[in-house]
């Protein structure tokens, strides 16, 4: 995924991060030099579009002006981080 607006910052990241987690998520979320938030996440189908949508609400501080979702192939993750 990948979250445009005003939503870079390790507040966003770091919220994402345990969004994902309590969704039972793996993966990872990172700063993009351009402002957006790149999110990677692998588990249920149903977990991930939960995410997904909490993503484009974003928390409280955060503008999502846009959510860009993309399958990729599995890689295997465990757990969830920030970069």
């Amino acid at each position: 995924m990948l979250v445009s607006g005003r939503v870079q910052g390790v507040w966003y990241r770091g919220a994402c991060r345990q969004q994902a987690l309590a969704l039972g998520l793996a993966g990872w979320a990172a700063n993009l030099d351009d402002g957006r938030v790149e999110v990677v996440a692998e588990g249920p189908e149903e977990a991930v579009a939960r995410l997904e949508a909490w993503c484009a609400q974003g928390p409280p501080a955060a503008r999502v002006r846009a959510v860009v979702a993309e399958d990729e192939a599995e890689t295997g993750l465990e757990g969830f981080e920030t970069r």
